[in-house]
């Protein structure tokens, strides 16, 4: 096994065009000309659900402007539990990862947050359609239009 010290730095964008620093705390990759960082605290990922979102089928879109001044575009991804085993979470994860990694270099917005959360049917969605749907989904968020989120009140007790 190779020796691997602590300048190895992973990331979900591919092998080719990766870019390491050591020390930095977000993992970075470099795609084309887009910089896309790896959102990995949780005060990031509840920052974005303030945001903008944008339901579909097979995910849900939270976008988050950071207001920084940093062009970079940050990414997350979540799924949740309910959705399955380790397995289909990683799976679906994996697609999540591959969409973003095709279409946010042109479609994403700059200096913001941009969280995937995996939804039930999105396991067994084609491929084709979740990259429709995530155009479909960048392309309502740079309009402008958002969903309103979830009501927050109590839940109703089940019987």
């Amino acid at each position: 096994m190779p020796d691997v010290g602590p300048a190895d730095v992973r990331t979900p964008f591919g092998a080719a065009d990766r870019v390491a620093t050591v020390g930095d705390a977000d993992k970075l990759a470099t795609v084309g000309s887009a910089d896309i960082r790896t959102l990995t605290l949780r005060r990031d990922f509840l920052a974005a659900n303030a945001g903008k979102r944008a339901p579909m089928p097979g995910f849900v879109l939270l976008v988050h402007d950071r207001g920084d001044g940093d062009p970079a575009i940050r990414v997350g991804f979540t799924v949740t539990k309910k959705i399955g085993n380790a397995v289909v979470r990683n799976r679906m994860k994996r697609r999540l990862r591959a969409l973003a990694r095709e279409l946010l270099p042109a479609g994403g917005i700059r200096g913001a947050d941009h969280v995937l959360i995996g939804r039930d049917g999105g396991i067994e969605r084609d491929h084709g359609l979740l990259k429709a749907e995530f155009a479909k989904a960048l392309s309502k968020i740079a309009r402008g239009e958002d969903s309103p989120s979830r009501p927050r009140g109590p839940r109703k007790a089940r019987r």
